[in-house]
């Protein structure tokens, strides 16, 4: 069974910083594709970044301001999130899936930002007051 644990959610005024985390099995830190997505209220669930391996991808609203990454001795997931801004505030989730996808565009090989993924957390509330 995969289990995610996020932390770090909280209120901050725009153009702050929050970071979030989340822990993992070994097993899925290592094996399936991580990210982040979030929800705003009467919005639908959207995908904000994932990572695989040294692979990653960002929605085009955070790219720049936020940055995932791996705590490979912790076998957490972490997101950075700075300038942050009102519509930045949602449910964020951690989640996890087996199927890794890349694209190719270009010549080059990017990681693919799913829609949906297979296993989420409970998620934790960012609220950016302006």
């Amino acid at each position: 069974q995969v289990q995610l644990e996020e932390s770090g959610g909280g209120s901050v005024q725009a153009g702050g910083s929050l970071r979030l985390s989340c822990a993992a099995s070994r097993y899925t830190y290592s094996n399936y594709l991580m990210g982040w997505f979030r929800q705003a209220p009467g919005k639908e669930r959207e995908g904000v970044a994932v990572i695989d391996g040294g692979s990653t991808t960002y929605a085009d609203s955070v790219k720049g301001r936020f940055a995932i990454s791996k705590d490979n001795a912790k076998s957490t997931l972490n997101l950075q999130m700075n300038s942050l801004k009102p519509e930045d505030t949602a449910i964020y989730y951690c989640a996890a899936d087996p199927s890794i996808q890349y694209v190719w565009r270009g010549g080059n090989r990017y990681l693919k930002l799913p829609k949906m993924m297979t296993y989420w957390g409970k998620g934790t509330l960012v609220s950016i007051s302006s």
